[in-house]
């Protein structure tokens, strides 16, 4: 994928570790995989951009993200508890949005868990690599 135009508008990255959102952000901007790459803290900073952005009411300054990386274990609000509240508030009724988890450490209880969120499509260890990367956008865009 050594393509010129980012095929995307925006990915987010969803992690409270900035090593780990340094090196997702830096492999996605080589990769010229998006526009635009938003890195935000915890679920919650992620669902109020989400909502101002992707809601029935949107801010056309902001995009709505393509694709989502999603960490598990965050402070404030957690991977599981953003995507039960992603569901609550109907946000995942459009299949525009692809998200996918990042672990360090995913347990057996936490994988079987994300069985339970049809819109998480794969999960991924932490850090991303070109492979990964080549992967989601195969498997995920590669009809742009």
């Amino acid at each position: 994928m050594e393509n010129t135009t980012p095929l995307l508008d925006l990915v987010m990255l969803v992690d409270d570790d900035a090593t780990t959102n340094y090196l997702n952000k830096r492999l996605l901007t080589e990769m010229k995989v998006a526009k635009k790459i938003l890195v935000v803290q915890n679920g919650q900073e992620a669902l109020d951009y989400i909502t101002k952005t992707c809601g029935e009411v949107s801010d056309p300054e902001n995009k709505c993200p393509d694709l989502i990386f999603l960490d598990i274990k965050m402070p404030v609000m957690d991977g599981f508890s953003f995507l039960d509240e992603y569901h609550k508030r109907g946000l995942d009724a459009g299949d525009h949005v692809i998200i996918l988890m990042l672990t360090s450490s995913a347990s057996f209880y936490d994988l079987e868990r994300l069985k339970n969120y049809r819109k998480v499509k794969k999960h991924y260890s932490k850090a991303l690599t070109r492979h990964d990367v080549q992967e989601v956008m195969d498997q995920f865009f590669s009809n742009r």
